[in-house]
């Protein structure tokens, strides 16, 4: 379970925002342009830090200003899928999927299998030594999903995930997305901009305006954003 509390001042407004996710579901974080969602993430995976507040995955603390604690980046265990460069191009798939159990010096056969598996599951074994600046945009974000999830994170964040992507490559990233955040009960936390998406994954959703919680509850149940009433 994933608790956060955070506040910080950006240029603009104070991001004042609290939540919870459960083990096993999908938490969607909307709102318009520079509302402070991907602070959040941030925030969250230890690239920025908060100015107040806590974040905690099940009793795990991994910041806390009021007693002085923030775990380094490397150490928080997140799978981060980000909205852009979501691959390393000149990296062939493999490589890319082997890149963070690397990073944590994971026996040469743990690594090697973890790879296959992550191929396998994601549908890309034919792909496995094409360098990963070659593939398609659907392709990229099946290999970025399968590196964020080969560490097994206590964690999973994806920034706007569908962007791009054609209308096949939605359905099989969301298809994908929730069948593996379900079947390794991990918590899941996804910013998109889009109604359509917040309802096809989202167990839970959160609209922001200008870092403030403007409304939380069931996609099912989403309104418009007095920000902006146009989500697309």
């Amino acid at each position: 379970m994933l608790e956060a509390v955070i506040k910080k001042q950006l240029r603009d407004f104070s991001l004042d925002l609290s939540f919870s996710v459960n083990d096993g579901s999908i938490f969607v974080l909307m709102g318009e342009n520079g509302a402070g969602k991907t602070t959040v993430l941030n925030c969250i995976a230890g690239l920025m830090g908060p100015d107040a507040g806590s974040i905690r995955f099940n009793s795990s603390v991994v910041f806390d200003a009021g007693i002085g604690i923030n775990i380094p980046v490397e150490e928080r265990r997140i799978g981060f899928v980000f909205q852009r460069s979501a691959v390393f191009p000149h990296m062939t798939v493999g490589e890319n999927i082997a890149f963070g159990l690397r990073a944590r010096r994971k026996p040469t056969v743990f690594i090697k299998e973890r790879v296959g598996h992550w191929l396998k599951a994601m549908h890309i074994e034919d792909l496995v030594d094409v360098k990963a600046g070659n593939l398609s945009g659907g392709q990229k974000q099946r290999v970025a999903l399968a590196r964020a999830l080969a560490i097994e994170p206590a964690l999973l964040m994806l920034d706007e995930p569908f962007t791009g992507l054609d209308a096949e490559n939605i359905r099989l990233v969301k298809e994908l997305t929730r069948t593996f955040v379900t079947s390794m009960k991990i918590p899941c936390l996804i910013v998109t901009h889009r109604v359509i998406d917040c309802r096809d994954v989202g167990d839970n959703a959160c609209i922001i305006c200008r870092g403030k919680k403007e409304w939380e509850g069931k996609p099912e149940n989403l309104p418009g954003c007095s920000c902006r009433n146009d989500y697309v």
